[in-house]
């Protein structure tokens, strides 16, 4: 679910930025399923202004940390109408902070997007996979346990776990607290940063977890596999009986929580998040859409077929994925693939979280080649691109630099004028092409 993690943004809102731009910061916070109300710190939706900057001066310090303490008294008195207990209050805002370094991480716009191939180099590397075998026979038992009773692999499991934290190594060190203060305070988001901070004090009332050792992700995830909050009080389970919800020491509630996530989302008990594919010649790749969706009866009667030549996963409505587009491999996948996508809202994240656990389960690797020779676009040449199509008619909406359905259209509007596969797929040599002699 998001930052804080190796590789990604996040869990119930983990949600969840364009997957080019948030490639990098992959990895750290469950994301919600749709229709929450939740929105994460990369997330624009329900974005308030942020606050005035202060001025400079030997005072700023020091009148920001007067207006810090005001807004914590007024969230204070919410709070406990809300019906939190006085002493959680204390607890939670006695030694309260204001983070500064969490307001500049959640600013930060990262100018260079990574390739589907890189990102996977990295999070579905041969040194996580030989760790994630080992942890997964480690926690044989909870796996086991959580797939009978949410039936949901234990691959999928240690490799979401592997994926947020690698395996436990590193789930953040800043306190949710503080984190999620210091994010209402800013104004940014503060709607979404006060529901999060409202839901963690109901954890700390709970008594789930003290609040030295609820830490996480500058961005409010939480435990090895990094939930926010509000996806702690509507997930988390108490698997080992001691009467709390901890996903941070004990692997029974870490596994049994993360498939609980999973299985409220949509998992499908059988099916596979999807399967790598050959596309017929002549293949339309505008239709390579995850909003296009079919079953996989239709699919094979257009040709597509299964790497190995065995029968397709039987989906009722399958997408196919172009990662890397229509130089690269193809997947058609299924409903599985999408609970994923409610746990991170990142294609990359999705696929890397599929792969991993194929390989954790001795599956193979992706066998069609990755084009290595592309380059991916930095955020200020995905703003040319988007300029450039604006102005020959191909709308893609505002020119922010994000990789989102618009663009993806636009493009593949352009591609088809001028006779090029529509694959929605941004590339440097299209951008030249675009550009004026």
């Amino acid at each position: 679910m998001h930052p804080a993690s190796s590789t990604s943004f996040p869990h119930s809102t983990r949600l969840a930025l364009a997957a080019g731009a948030i490639a990098a910061l992959l990895a750290g916070c469950a994301s919600a399923p749709p229709g929450s109300a939740t929105q994460p710190p990369g997330s624009t939706a329900g974005a308030r202004p942020a606050t005035t900057p202060m001025p400079a001066g030997p005072d700023a310090a020091a009148l920001e940390q007067q207006r810090f303490a005001k807004w914590i008294a007024d969230f204070r008195a919410t709070a406990r109408t809300a019906g939190i207990s006085e002493a959680t209050l204390r607890s939670a805002f006695d030694p309260v902070q204001f983070l500064p370094r969490v307001i500049e991480l959640d600013r930060a716009q990262p100018e260079f997007t990574r390739t589907a191939w890189d990102y996977l180099d990295n999070t579905v590397s041969p040194q996580r996979i030989a760790t994630g075998q080992d942890k997964l026979q480690q926690v044989r038992a909870e796996a086991d346990a959580a797939a009978a009773r949410y039936s949901v692999p234990g691959t999928i499991v240690v490799a979401i776990w592997g994926m947020e934290s690698n395996y436990g190594g590193n789930y953040g060190s800043t306190p949710v607290i503080d984190a999620l203060a210091t994010l209402g305070f800013e104004g940014r988001r503060e709607d979404w940063a006060r529901r999060e901070l409202l839901a963690a004090l109901k954890i700390l009332d709970s008594g789930d977890i003290a609040r030295d050792r609820m830490i996480g992700s500058w961005a409010g995830a939480m435990g090895q596999t990094q939930f926010l909050p509000s996806n702690f009080l509507a997930y988390a389970v108490d698997a080992d009986g001691d009467g709390r919800r901890d996903i941070w020491g004990s692997m029974p509630d870490v596994v049994a929580s993360t498939a609980n996530f999973l299985a409220r989302s949509g998992w499908q008990a059988g099916m596979p998040w999807g399967v790598e594919v050959r596309l017929p010649m002549g293949f339309d790749y505008g239709r390579a859409d995850m909003a296009v969706r079919q079953s996989t009866a239709q699919w094979t009667a257009e040709g597509l077929r299964a790497m190995d030549d065995r029968p397709l996963p039987e989906f009722a409505d399958g997408a196919v994925l172009l990662p890397a587009g229509a130089q690269g491999p193809a997947f058609l996948v299924g409903p599985n693939f999408r609970a994923v996508l409610r746990y991170n809202n990142s294609i990359n994240y999705a696929l890397a979280v599929g792969l991993l656990a194929q390989r954790l389960g001795g599956g193979p690797d992706v066998q069609v080649p990755w084009p290595r020779n592309l380059a991916a676009l930095s955020r200020s040449q995905m703003t040319e691109l988007q300029t450039a199509l604006n102005q020959r008619g191909f709308a893609t909406g505002a020119a922010d630099g994000v990789m989102g359905p618009a663009t993806r259209e636009g493009l593949r509007r352009y591609q088809r004028s001028v006779g090029l596969p529509a694959d929605g797929y941004p590339s440097a040599e299209l951008l030249q092409r675009l550009q004026p002699p």
